[in-house]
């Protein structure tokens, strides 16, 4: 997964040489998280947010190149023998997003996303507890997205981003898996004038 995340990189790196313009841009919205996987009994989804930065590398009036630095708040909520309590985690994920804009302005996204693991901990009885040393430090996963952009140069957009690293850092041989799985629904702003605009 690494060397495909790796390949898709300097293939993308190779697009942006012909990059036609550049807009930076903010976003911030929702997170619908959840941790699936045969060791992920119990789960449901746990309520967050992401926030962070974006530019946009215009090859084409219709396809662009979108990278993003991203804080992401995942996790699940779980509820075991009659005790519930939540796993929380922080990364910093960074997708690397190829986008097909129409001349409506709606839009579909997809891409490759490495997530930085910052901080994991869990919360039971009224109790916080660090398990980032049962947490694996990094998660690849691949982004589907669509989209809208207004002619002023704000978007809403919806993705899920679907986990493909075990979060378990020692599974022990057991064969168990935990992967991330999020529904984000975010809102963003371009800054400055867009090509073909």
């Amino acid at each position: 997964m690494k060397k495909l995340f790796l390949l898709l990189i300097a293939a993308i790196s190779l697009s942006l040489v012909h990059a036609q313009s550049i807009n930076f841009g903010a976003k911030a919205g929702l997170n619908l998280a959840n941790v699936t996987g045969s060791d992920a009994s119990g789960n449901s989804m746990l309520v967050s947010f992401h926030i962070g930065v974006l530019a946009q590398f215009s090859v084409t009036d219709a396809f662009s190149v979108q990278p993003e630095v991203l804080y992401s708040a995942q996790g699940a909520k779980f509820s075991d023998a009659g005790e519930s309590g939540s796993d929380k985690l922080g990364y910093i994920n960074i997708p690397i997003l190829s986008k097909y804009t129409t001349s409506s302005g709606f839009y579909g996204e997809t891409g490759p996303q490495i997530g930085i693991l910052l901080s994991a901990n869990e919360s039971e009885g009224g109790a916080s507890t660090s398990i980032k040393q049962y947490v694996s430090s990094t998660d690849f996963s691949w982004v589907f997205g669509i989209g809208y952009l207004t002619s002023a140069n704000v978007g809403i957009d919806g993705r899920y981003n679907l986990g493909f690293s075990n979060l378990e850092k020692n599974s022990g041989g057991n064969g168990g898996t935990l992967k991330n799985g999020v529904i984000q629904i975010g809102v963003f702003y371009l800054f400055g004038e867009r090509k073909g605009k």
